[in-house]
């Protein structure tokens, strides 16, 4: 790899680490890159769980010093994720991204909605869910979550906080702390099946995971500084450029590979 290309690889890691640290959708910026790069789409796809896993891993460490993660809910919600992720690493060749992509688009306009309408929900959490155990339709949506997490993991972030946010009652903060956990335990397991199908092309993933862990890092200190208000707006405003994209309305895609030619 050329100086550029390293440089390139860290700097938008910071950003995709950021992105996906309080909200989701980041790696949209990791797959365009790595494709642009001259790597199939199925080898980004796989190529790109080994920055998650490192991002992951450095967002829980902070959550975790800072005694915001419920390790005891997290887990039993990560069960049924992990389960998913390895159906959804399996099939990802045979699914029609497009039609997914579309559908993704609409399901993240639907939380907004949900964000903008009930904002207390979404900034102090709900006590009577906070009590309430898992139950058997929170194990059926995060097992589909965790399909989807498999598959492309674009996006899933949103899913994470909206199941953990609306089902289980957490504000955006805590939340945040359980989705990186979830998305820490499961992905290790479709990185084994992108392993396996000779899909992963590691120096990318290591180099690119350079800036994940400095865009994580940073990300997870904010989070917890700047409050849950902060975290609103940004998944707000995140929310709407990556819902445009996958509507088909603005190529995020197409606009990263004129950014770096």
């Amino acid at each position: 790899m050329s100086w550029i290309t390293i440089s390139v690889l860290i700097v938008s890691g910071v950003f995709v680490g950021f992105i996906n640290t309080l909200a989701g959708g980041g790696t949209i910026i990791s797959l365009s890159l790595f494709m642009f790069l001259g790597l199939p789409a199925n080898i980004a796809n796989g190529t790109n769980r080994v920055a998650v896993i490192l991002q992951n891993l450095t967002s829980v460490s902070e959550f975790r010093r800072r005694k915001v993660l419920d390790f005891k809910k997290a887990n039993k919600l990560a069960i049924p994720t992990m389960l998913g992720a390895i159906l959804g690493a399996q099939i990802a060749s045979d699914i029609n991204e497009a039609i997914f992509r579309k559908a993704v688009g609409v399901v993240m306009i639907v939380m907004m909605y949900f964000i903008l309408t009930k904002p207390s929900q979404w900034l102090k959490g709900t006590d009577a869910l906070l009590e309430k155990p898992v139950n058997w339709m929170q194990v059926v949506i995060f097992f589909f979550i965790g399909v989807y997490g498999g598959f492309v993991q674009v996006g899933v972030g949103y899913f994470i906080l909206a199941g953990v946010v609306l089902g289980a009652g957490y504000d955006l903060v805590k939340a945040n702390a359980i989705k990186v956990w979830i998305v820490l335990l499961y992905t290790p397991l479709a990185l084994l099946v992108f392993i396996l199908n000779g899909q992963v092309r590691w120096d990318y993933g290591l180099v690119h995971a350079i800036g994940n862990i400095m865009g994580a890092f940073i990300a997870s200190r904010f989070a917890v500084s700047w409050g849950v208000n902060f975290v609103r707006w940004f998944v707000i405003i995140v929310i709407v450029v990556f819902a445009s994209d996958l509507l088909g309305i603005v190529n995020i895609r197409e606009w990263v590979t004129h950014v770096f030619q």
